[in-house]
């Protein structure tokens, strides 16, 4: 019963429905938005209106449609495809690898008739035969009047190390899956922050503890004042508060702490701070006009006695300047960073307060997975190699030679008609 089930489970097509299913469901993670808030299922899967007449947001929550990839079924059936893979390299890779190391003897005439390239040679000068065999790097195998020789034997493996490798990119899948996580954080500049805001999580993940500090941020511009590059300054910090590493990170160019990821993706400025003239420091809020489209953001600043007289400040930069409007809209001018504001209250720009935004991502099953990729690829090359036998016996004056190939076909057969040709 035991190696009906094994069977079953090495049986090619076995792991090609399980494939299916996992690219089924891969689909469905795909054309489904992932990690969304409820509200977001709600007004875009209403009760009221099913998508595809059928799918609602409380279908997609109740089955984890919504965190596809982290559900346990689809897990197993990662799981499944995995042990398909191992048993199928028990089962039938390493066996068939052993029978091709094996001695294949051809002890009768008869057993050349089968293959598709074979001659036989009247009065051949054998040793002259093995000898040409032997130069085209064939292993060769005596047992006085037969031989059996072979080359390319590696090639036989690569299928093996497909499998151990498709089985590395599941596990590495299954330990991201389980213990990763990623988090959005917005920092202002100097503050140190910790790991809080997490968008996803795997059911395993413990989240660090460790604090960091962004140092500073700024925003390089190209000639035609669009934005070139971001860059934070960031240090990771350790339970005393000191500095352990420092980078200046920017987009493609993330820090790494063991393990972690902080990629910087995103900005914001969050206020101006002023001073006035009795050397005191005050600030003001910016509001983003635009969240979700352009980067603009305003304050307004009042007189000392009517709120609704003032002006406004705006910025949609970090060049360190600021544009100011009446309460009208009318354009007065532009302030720069330590320009005083020509206002009823005797204020000077000190500082345009600014904050990074930084994705932060484990991701401890990567490792695993690009080590999959490489001896895939390695395998790749591997199974151009072709696998090549050659067969011989000598019975009286007659010598039967015969060969067959897993592939290169053409090739072989020139190969062939060159150690018989002359012998």
């Amino acid at each position: 019963m035991k190696k009906q089930i094994f069977r079953l489970f090495a049986d090619l097509r076995f792991s090609i429905f399980t494939l299916l299913l996992i690219s089924f469901c891969s689909i469905i993670g795909t054309v489904i938005e992932q990690d969304q808030s409820i509200e977001m299922y709600k007004i875009n899967y209403p009760l009221s209106s099913p998508v595809f007449g059928f799918l609602t947001w409380d279908k997609i929550l109740y089955f984890g449609l919504d965190h596809v990839y982290k559900t346990w079924w689809f897990l197993f059936l990662i799981f499944l495809f995995g042990c398909s893979l191992v048993l199928c390299s028990f089962l039938q890779q390493l066996p068939s690898l052993k029978i091709a190391r094996r001695c294949q003897f051809f002890r009768t005439n008869g057993a050349f008739y089968k293959l598709k390239n074979y001659t036989i040679l009247i009065k051949p000068s054998f040793p002259k035969i093995l000898a040409s065999v032997k130069m085209k790097k064939y292993s060769m195998f005596q047992q006085k009047n037969i031989v059996y020789s072979y080359k390319g034997l590696i090639g036989r493996i690569a299928p093996i190390i497909v499998h151990f490798s498709m089985i590395l990119v599941l596990v590495g899948t299954i330990i991201s899956s389980l213990f990763g996580f990623k988090a959005q954080e917005i920092v202002p500049k100097t503050e140190n922050f910790h790991i809080q805001n997490i968008l996803s999580n795997g059911g395993l993940t413990i989240i660090p503890q460790n604090s960091a500090r962004v140092n500073d941020f700024w925003i390089t511009y190209t000639k035609n004042k669009t934005v070139s590059q971001f860059y934070s300054d960031i240090s990771i910090l350790n339970n005393h508060g000191n500095e352990i590493q420092r980078k200046t990170i920017s987009v493609n160019s993330p820090l790494t702490h063991k393990g972690i990821y902080y990629y910087q993706t995103d900005w914001n400025l969050v206020g101006l701070r002023f001073k006035t003239n009795t050397n005191q420091n005050i600030e003001y809020p910016l509001v983003n006009v635009f969240p979700n489209q352009e980067k603009i953001w305003l304050t307004w600043v009042s007189n000392n006695q009517f709120t609704q007289n003032g002006i406004i400040l705006l910025i949609d930069n970090l060049e360190g300047y600021c544009s100011i409007y009446n309460e009208g809209g009318q354009f007065l001018g532009n302030m720069e960073v330590n320009e005083r504001l020509n206002f009823n209250q005797n204020l000077t720009l000190l500082e345009i307060l600014s904050s990074t935004g930084l994705q932060v991502k484990l991701d401890p099953g990567i490792p695993l997975i690009y080590l999959g990729f490489f001896f895939l690829m390695i395998s790749t090359l591997m199974s151009y190699i072709t696998y090549s036998q050659i067969w011989m016996f000598k019975k009286d004056q007659k010598l039967f030679i015969g060969g067959n190939t897993n592939r290169a076909l053409f090739d072989f057969e020139i190969e062939f008609l060159n150690i018989v040709k002359n012998y």
